[in-house]
């Protein structure tokens, strides 16, 4: 298979490249899917071919992403994405809490919906600081 990038183009997959492999192996800890392990890497190693030097480190053999990569603003929109999946769980399972769908889903999500937005709507206004648990 052959793809034809441009620069900018080819610098946009190697931050979804990272983002992807990120969400899938970064909580596994030695469980990793070795597979996209690979991927990241031989997506990677055409990094010095384009100028991008900078964005790889050799280690043990093996090509990386560098720290000026990870550093360059790319954990940044993780942490946005990361934010946004918190708020959106949490809310969900508060709202179904409420509604006592823990284990069920409606029948009409209108329900849980709205209850849905009462709780991003409180998030979005004070984050978590109106936030309280009881009994701990």
């Amino acid at each position: 298979m052959n793809i034809e990038l441009n620069e900018k183009e080819y610098r946009r997959l190697l931050d979804m490249v990272y983002i992807g492999n990120w969400i899938l192996n970064s909580a596994r800890g030695d469980d990793r899917f070795e597979d996209y392990d690979r991927v990241e890497e031989k997506i990677f190693s055409l990094a010095p071919s384009q100028g991008m030097t900078s964005l790889v480190q050799i280690w043990q053999g093996h090509i990386y992403p560098s720290q000026a990569f990870a550093d360059g603003g790319i954990h940044e929109a993780i942490a946005d994405y990361e934010d946004a999946v918190f708020f959106d769980i949490l809310a969900e399972e508060l709202a179904r809490r409420d509604l006592g769908l823990e284990d069920s889903d409606p029948e009409d999500l209108s329900e849980l919906s709205a209850r849905m937005e009462e709780y991003l709507d409180e998030f979005d206004r004070n984050g978590l600081s109106t936030v309280t648990v009881e009994n701990i």
